[in-house]
């Protein structure tokens, strides 16, 4: 029986640490070890990393403090359209749904996708049906709204009218979250759900839901989620890269995911990160801004979270 372990990450965007109350603060480290331990006690009960990785991302969704359902951004007309994939390393199955508004959990519509198998993406109002038929939890778009993404898009408005849209933070940009997970079984999976980025042209769909550009899971090599400027890792293929650095390669888990970051991210001048986990159960999550979210219970059990450089003991699974 393989070791289990699971990571996680809740977006690059992570703010100045002075920007938020101790409290805050304390109140987001506490949601991503929720999330984490959602996804342990599947696979501590031996559930499989794909049930794994889209309940931690559930917790994430229903968190104000990430931007992925509840608490998501808003595009430049003040709406929300969300995003979110999900992919077994297994079998290579994988779902995905973008520009959704009303499904209250948009990482559920993407397992029904992959649950499906008819088809990998839908997108719009077709997956809302899609989620709704299927008897997924539907909400007004308004439930998602939340004042600091209205604060984020006003700021963002601002500066670009200003010309001072370069000096906007990556918070106030972006941010999305993600899980990875190896079960009992030795299988691993990723999943990844965002709001996308705020004062977005409507219709406008980054990485998350695309397989191999933000999302990807195959056994034996790694599963990885990211985080940053969607259009990027799109064109670089970012989550495939590190697993074909890795199969095709012979680069290490920690050579291929820093060469990413590190690298290639670094050379298109933006704010990236990404979680992953190779095949025996280590996970990294490196990442080239101010902080990011993340977090990880290692084989041991072991819970850590973070959200800029320090990291936090939050006990035994």
């Amino acid at each position: 029986m393989a070791d289990i372990a699971i990571g996680l990450h809740g977006g690059c965007g992570t703010l100045s640490s002075h920007l938020l109350s101790a409290a805050e603060w304390a109140e987001s480290r506490d949601h991503l070890a929720h999330a984490l331990r959602a996804g342990w006690q599947i696979l501590r009960a031996s559930g499989s990393a794909l049930d794994a990785v889209q309940a931690a991302v559930v917790v994430m969704e229903d968190s104000p403090h990430f931007n992925a359902g509840h608490g998501a951004a808003l595009t430049e007309t003040g709406e929300h359209e969300l995003d979110a994939s999900i992919m077994d390393g297994a079998t290579l199955a994988a779902g995905a749904v973008c520009t959704v508004r009303r499904t209250r959990n948009p990482i559920h519509a993407a397992r029904a996708v992959l649950n499906e198998g008819r088809v990998v993406l839908l997108a719009g109002a077709a997956a809302d049906d899609f989620a709704q038929a299927r008897g997924l939890a539907m909400v007004e778009p308004a439930y998602f709204t939340t004042q600091r993404r209205v604060d984020a898009l006003r700021s963002l408005q601002a500066k670009a009218a200003s010309g001072q849209i370069l000096l906007a933070s990556e918070a106030e940009k972006h941010g999305t979250v993600g899980a990875v997970a190896r079960d009992c079984h030795g299988h691993l999976a990723a999943a990844t759900s965002t709001g996308g980025f705020n004062n977005k042209i409507p219709g406008r769909v980054g990485d998350s839901p695309i397989i191999g550009a933000g999302t990807y899971a195959r056994d034996g090599v790694c599963a990885v989620s990211c985080t940053g400027q969607g259009e990027i890792f799109i064109r670089r293929v970012a989550a495939y890269d590190i697993a074909a650095r890795m199969s095709y390669g012979g680069q290490t888990l920690q050579k291929a995911a820093h060469a990413v970051v590190f690298e290639t991210m670094r050379s298109h001048g933006i704010g990236a990160g990404l979680v992953v986990l190779g095949a025996t159960g280590d996970v990294l999550a490196p990442y080239n801004t101010l902080g990011m979210y993340r977090g990880w219970i290692t084989t041991d059990g072991q819970v850590t979270v973070a959200t800029h450089k320090e990291l936090h003991d939050m006990g035994r699974a």
